[in-house]
């Protein structure tokens, strides 16, 4: 199975323009800031909306082509999604709601009915067969959303942010489920997310939309070393800087300077780890070839780490220890030099 869509939709001032392709068997996860345009691709791939120019194809029967007339309605469409807050029918019991896209395709009812009850039994569910959405949990709730989309038996799954409306302490059990069933799947898997930790769980690869654009692909692991927007970099929690290299020296866009252990030429990226980056209240001993004088602008204090935002001419992020942040005695507006070691900086071409 395969999914081959180049998608261009404009709604309003927002124009969606991208190529996405996926086969069975594998899940690509879909990333981007709000308003990047993956809902509304998810919208195109499900007959929701239909596209202003290119062709939606998947097992090479078109969806959606407006050179050739071609538009497939939602309905008949073996395609299948999960919405974040899954919309389950309160008034019908688990079984019924899981029966109810088989009966909107015509299948007898005892059918329908049986198929249901077998494929709750597939997620664990039973003995809820009979509860309504109210009597289950976040993750039950989920799980029916999930077996009423796979039991139509779709060539097309649509995962739309589907652990958003978990909360924390049952997300990762949910998590670990949900790739479980997913695996049982031979389909093509699209899920939305915020989350890089979700991409990172569920998906074999991702695409980050931004601005109604694929702005980067890959495994989360390539984009995380070689991220390509100031979003990705925020994404996986690096720091991202653009510049202009010269044996080994770059001129940021920013107007810092950077010394790199690389012999760099020309437009490049450079990415800094939050935790290469030392921070003192005075200019540091000796001569290490990366010192920059910034500002606090904000301290993040976490769990077991502290970020800190540091404004200048070199931007960046630095991960220390809470006991680093007490010595350091840290606060907005804070002067403070920063350092990175030469060897700690990866560049690759812009």
């Amino acid at each position: 199975m395969t999914l081959e869509a180049r998608v261009v939709r404009t709604l309003g001032t927002f124009r969606l323009d991208v190529d996405l392709s996926a086969k069975g068997g594998e899940t690509v996860a879909v990333l981007g800031p709000n308003g990047s345009g993956k809902t509304t691709l998810f919208h195109c791939l499900a007959g929701l909306l239909p596209i202003d120019a290119g062709r939606i194809e998947l097992d090479g029967e078109p969806l959606d082509d407006p050179n050739t007339d071609v538009f497939v309605r939602p309905e008949q469409r073996p395609v299948a999604v999960v919405f974040q807050d899954y919309l389950l029918f309160p008034n019908l019991t688990a079984v019924e709601n899981v029966a109810f896209g088989l009966r909107a395709r015509k299948v007898p009812k005892a059918v329908a009915r049986d198929r249901a009850a077998a494929w709750l039994a597939r997620v664990g569910l039973a003995d809820h067969a009979q509860h309504r959405p109210r009597a289950l949990s976040g993750g039950q709730a989920q799980r029916v959303a999930l077996a009423r989309a796979l039991a139509t038996e779709p060539r097309l799954l649509l995962l739309d942010e589907p652990l958003a409306a978990l909360d924390a302490g049952t997300r990762g059990d949910v998590r670990r489920d949900l790739r479980r069933h997913l695996e049982t799947f031979d389909g093509v898997r699209l899920l939305v997310t915020h989350d890089p930790v979700d991409a990172y769980a569920l998906a074999d690869r991702v695409a980050i939309f931004e601005r109604g654009h694929v702005v980067q692909t890959g495994t989360l692991a390539d984009v995380t070393a070689h991220p390509r927007s100031r979003y990705i970099a925020d994404l996986v929690g690096v720091n991202l800087l653009r510049g202009t290299g010269n044996e080994g020296a770059i001129t940021t866009d920013t107007g810092g300077r950077i010394i790199s252990a690389d012999p760099v030429s020309g437009d490049v990226f450079a990415v800094i780890q939050p935790h290469a980056v030392a921070i003192y209240s005075a200019p540091p001993d000796g001569s290490p070839r990366n010192v920059w004088a910034a500002t606090v602008a904000d301290v993040d204090r976490q769990t077991d780490r502290v970020r800190v935002r540091l404004s200048g001419d070199i931007p960046l992020v630095a991960e220390i220890t809470p006991a680093a942040l007490d010595a350091l005695t840290l606060q907005p507006g804070d002067r403070v030099w920063a350092s990175v070691k030469a060897t700690e900086i990866s560049t690759y071409p812009a």
